[in-house]
Protein backbone atom coordinates (compact mmCIF):
# COMPACT_ATOMS: atom_id res chain seq x y z
CA UNK A 1 0.00 0.00 0.00
CA UNK A 2 1.11 3.43 -0.91
CA UNK A 3 2.26 5.81 1.55
CA UNK A 4 2.51 9.59 0.32
CA UNK A 5 3.89 12.71 2.34
CA UNK A 6 1.02 13.46 4.23
CA UNK A 7 0.84 9.91 5.95
CA UNK A 8 4.17 9.90 7.46
CA UNK A 9 5.09 11.76 10.97
CA UNK A 10 8.55 11.97 12.39
CA UNK A 11 9.54 9.34 14.32
CA UNK A 12 7.97 6.76 12.09
CA UNK A 13 9.56 3.66 11.98
CA UNK A 14 9.62 0.85 9.43
CA UNK A 15 11.78 -2.26 9.37
CA UNK A 16 12.35 -4.00 5.77
CA UNK A 17 12.55 -7.67 4.69
CA UNK A 18 15.74 -9.17 5.64
CA UNK A 19 18.29 -9.84 2.48
CA UNK A 20 21.44 -12.19 2.64
CA UNK A 21 24.00 -11.15 0.79
CA UNK A 22 25.49 -13.71 -1.93
CA UNK A 23 28.95 -14.33 -3.65
CA UNK A 24 27.05 -13.74 -6.74
CA UNK A 25 25.73 -10.02 -5.53
CA UNK A 26 29.80 -9.01 -4.99
CA UNK A 27 30.90 -10.35 -8.66
CA UNK A 28 27.54 -8.85 -10.20
CA UNK A 29 28.06 -5.88 -8.87
CA UNK A 30 31.46 -5.73 -9.46
CA UNK A 31 30.80 -6.42 -13.23
CA UNK A 32 28.28 -3.61 -13.30
CA UNK A 33 30.08 -0.97 -11.50
CA UNK A 34 33.31 -1.63 -12.67
CA UNK A 35 35.29 -1.56 -9.06
CA UNK A 36 37.53 -4.37 -9.41
CA UNK A 37 39.14 -3.09 -5.99
CA UNK A 38 40.91 -5.83 -4.60
CA UNK A 39 39.33 -6.15 -1.52
CA UNK A 40 36.21 -7.07 -3.44
CA UNK A 41 37.76 -9.51 -5.97
CA UNK A 42 41.42 -10.86 -4.43
CA UNK A 43 40.90 -13.46 -1.44
CA UNK A 44 44.05 -13.58 -0.89
CA UNK A 45 45.16 -9.87 -0.65
CA UNK A 46 41.22 -9.78 1.85
CA UNK A 47 43.31 -12.14 4.35
CA UNK A 48 45.18 -9.31 5.24
CA UNK A 49 42.60 -7.04 6.08
CA UNK A 50 40.85 -6.45 9.24
CA UNK A 51 37.75 -8.28 7.49
CA UNK A 52 40.23 -11.19 6.59
CA UNK A 53 38.01 -11.98 3.57
CA UNK A 54 36.51 -10.69 0.39
CA UNK A 55 34.02 -7.33 1.55
CA UNK A 56 31.24 -6.73 -0.24
CA UNK A 57 30.95 -3.05 -2.03
CA UNK A 58 29.82 -0.34 0.32
CA UNK A 59 27.37 0.82 -2.78
CA UNK A 60 26.44 -2.64 -2.71
CA UNK A 61 24.47 -2.67 0.18
CA UNK A 62 23.26 0.57 0.13
CA UNK A 63 21.60 -0.64 -3.22
CA UNK A 64 20.78 -3.64 -1.60
CA UNK A 65 18.36 -1.05 0.62
CA UNK A 66 16.79 0.68 -1.95
CA UNK A 67 15.74 -2.71 -3.48
CA UNK A 68 14.50 -3.48 0.47
CA UNK A 69 12.74 -0.36 0.78
CA UNK A 70 10.89 -1.37 -2.54
CA UNK A 71 9.74 -4.53 -1.34
CA UNK A 72 8.63 -3.04 1.56
CA UNK A 73 5.64 -1.56 -1.23
CA UNK A 74 4.58 1.91 0.64
CA UNK A 75 6.74 4.62 -1.49
CA UNK A 76 6.99 2.90 -5.07
CA UNK A 77 3.84 4.24 -6.22
CA UNK A 78 4.56 8.01 -4.51
CA UNK A 79 7.77 8.94 -4.95
CA UNK A 80 8.80 11.51 -7.45
CA UNK A 81 12.38 11.21 -6.98
CA UNK A 82 15.35 10.53 -5.35
CA UNK A 83 16.93 13.70 -4.18
CA UNK A 84 20.06 12.49 -1.88
CA UNK A 85 21.80 9.72 -0.62
CA UNK A 86 24.44 10.05 2.72
CA UNK A 87 25.87 7.31 4.08
CA UNK A 88 28.24 5.95 6.97
CA UNK A 89 30.07 2.24 6.87
CA UNK A 90 30.90 0.98 10.44
CA UNK A 91 31.47 -2.08 9.43
CA UNK A 92 32.06 -4.92 6.40
CA UNK A 93 29.32 -6.59 5.17
CA UNK A 94 30.42 -10.48 3.44
CA UNK A 95 29.07 -12.70 1.22
CA UNK A 96 26.71 -14.90 3.33
CA UNK A 97 25.80 -12.02 5.80
CA UNK A 98 21.60 -11.10 6.05
CA UNK A 99 21.21 -7.58 5.97
CA UNK A 100 17.67 -5.89 6.94
CA UNK A 101 17.02 -2.25 7.02
CA UNK A 102 15.45 0.05 9.85
CA UNK A 103 13.55 3.18 8.59
CA UNK A 104 12.86 6.05 10.71
CA UNK A 105 11.60 9.58 9.20
CA UNK A 106 13.95 12.42 10.74
CA UNK A 107 12.47 15.57 8.58
CA UNK A 108 9.96 16.87 6.64
CA UNK A 109 9.45 19.34 4.40
CA UNK A 110 7.33 21.58 2.42
CA UNK A 111 7.86 22.68 -1.21
CA UNK A 112 6.94 25.33 -3.01
CA UNK A 113 4.50 23.01 -5.06
CA UNK A 114 1.12 21.92 -3.22
CA UNK A 115 1.17 18.94 -4.27
CA UNK A 116 4.36 17.31 -3.03
CA UNK A 117 6.99 17.26 -0.05
CA UNK A 118 10.66 16.09 0.77
CA UNK A 119 10.70 13.51 3.04
CA UNK A 120 14.26 12.39 5.01
CA UNK A 121 14.39 9.12 6.55
CA UNK A 122 17.69 7.65 8.50
CA UNK A 123 18.20 4.49 7.86
CA UNK A 124 20.03 1.56 9.79
CA UNK A 125 21.41 -1.54 8.12
CA UNK A 126 21.61 -4.11 10.74
CA UNK A 127 23.15 -7.79 9.77
CA UNK A 128 21.83 -10.85 11.44
CA UNK A 129 24.22 -9.97 14.50
CA UNK A 130 22.17 -6.71 14.70
CA UNK A 131 25.10 -5.04 14.41
CA UNK A 132 24.18 -1.78 12.35
CA UNK A 133 26.75 -1.75 9.58
CA UNK A 134 25.47 1.39 8.03
CA UNK A 135 23.77 4.34 8.25
CA UNK A 136 23.00 7.45 6.61
CA UNK A 137 19.86 9.58 4.62
CA UNK A 138 17.94 8.79 2.11
CA UNK A 139 15.55 12.00 0.89
CA UNK A 140 12.81 11.53 -1.38
CA UNK A 141 10.05 13.86 -3.35
CA UNK A 142 7.02 12.47 -2.26
CA UNK A 143 3.51 12.87 -3.57
CA UNK A 144 0.86 14.22 -1.28
CA UNK A 145 -2.56 13.01 -1.19
CA UNK A 146 -4.84 14.35 -3.74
Amino acid sequence: MDMYYDDFEIGDEMISPRRTITEADIVQFTGLSGDFNPLHIDEVFAQDTPYKTRVAHGLLSVSVVTGLQSMMGNVNGSTLGLLEINWIFKKGVVAGDTIHAKFVVSEKKETSKPDRGVLTRTVYVINQRDEVVSEGKIVLLMMKKS
